[in-house]
């Protein structure tokens, strides 16, 4: 049942983490930066800072890796934390410029495999990593990485319109991740197709096609759109038959899944068909799973049955 699906999603979702965000909402929302940022100039809660700079923004991002992940798959967690920064900047309509790490390691054997994961990202995606800051005498290890960026249009979070089409965008040639929450279509993956993959979100935005969405998280699809819903003040019907599933996942894990590659954008009507073949030219899956409302509610529909899965009137996410 629909009702038992959307219970098992609230519990697995990590929507409690989302919800850590608040404290950045609540902690910024209280007047003490220079009058100069109360303005509407950069507005907090996108996938990147987007600051205002000559005829476009420089597009600004930060990412912590999770310390499970670091301590079992440290090769991965490197990758990953270069990955994930990119495909922010690029979510955004943006290019990304050069990125900096921060390791807190036990010791400096235990920093090498994080190094090779990284430099081997940084060459995939060719984003330079060009400083930050090593300590190798830490109790623990931690990794985070913060990214510089630049776009001309951007696509934003707060973009989304009441009858926009919901769009999901992913690559379904990968595998999951045999031990955490995560389709990885990437490691393996033609460095070059990588990076013409990714360079469709730009092109859209530079096109007028899209100006709204965000890159899919951990929170998965629910929980970005979620996210989404929240700083455009809207409410959205998902369509959870309309979802595309990779054959080897069924639809529940897929919804719980992190893609290295996957974006969900809000799209005027008139502009579908042009945003879809900018997809499925490059054999990447596109399909309409939803459309934007007015009101603050997120309901899950799949076949006759409709749930009510947030009220932004009731519970906050972000706070943003």
């Amino acid at each position: 049942m629909l009702s038992e699906l959307v219970t098992r999603l609230k519990r697995s979702l990590s929507l409690p983490q989302k919800q850590d965000i608040q404290t950045a909402a609540k902690a910024l929302h209280q007047g003490w930066q220079p009058d100069a940022w109360q303005s509407d100039r950069v507005l907090i809660g996108d996938d990147c800072a987007a600051i205002p700079d000559g005829d476009g923004y420089l597009l600004f991002a930060a990412e912590g890796m999770l310390p499970k992940l670091i301590e079992t798959d440290p090769w991965f967690a490197g990758w990953c934390a270069v990955m994930v920064n990119v495909s922010d900047i690029y979510a955004m309509g943006g290019k990304p410029i050069a990125v900096v790490d921060t390791i807190w390691s036990e010791s400096r054997a235990q920093t090498d495999p994080l190094w090779d994961g990284m430099k081997a990202a940084s060459l995939a995606y060719q984003v330079p990593i060009v400083g930050g800051h090593t300590n190798c005498h830490s109790p623990y290890a931690a990794l985070s990485v913060a990214i510089l960026g630049r776009a001309q249009h951007l696509i934003s979070s707060f973009k989304a319109q009441p009858n926009d089409l919901l769009i999901m965008a992913t690559d379904f040639r990968g595998k999951s991740h045999p031990d955490y929450a995560f389709w990885n279509a990437a490691t393996t993956a033609d460095p070059a197709r990588l990076r013409q993959n990714l360079a469709i979100l730009p092109r859209l935005a530079a096109n007028g096609w899209c100006d709204a969405g965000k890159d899919i998280s951990m929170g998965g699809i629910v929980g970005t759109l979620l996210m989404l819903l929240e700083t455009s003040d809207c409410g959205a019907v998902l369509d959870l038959d309309h979802i595309p599933c990779p054959e080897s996942l069924d639809l529940e894990k897929w919804l719980t899944s992190f893609p290295s590659y996957g974006f969900l954008l809000s799209i005027r009507p008139e502009y579908l068909a042009k945003v879809q073949a900018e997809f499925t030219e490059q054999d990447l899956v596109c399909a309409v799973v939803g459309e934007v409302q007015t009101s603050h509610q997120l309901i899950l529909r799949s076949q006759s049955e409709s749930v009510l899965f947030w009220d932004f009137d009731q519970d906050a996410l972000t706070g943003f």
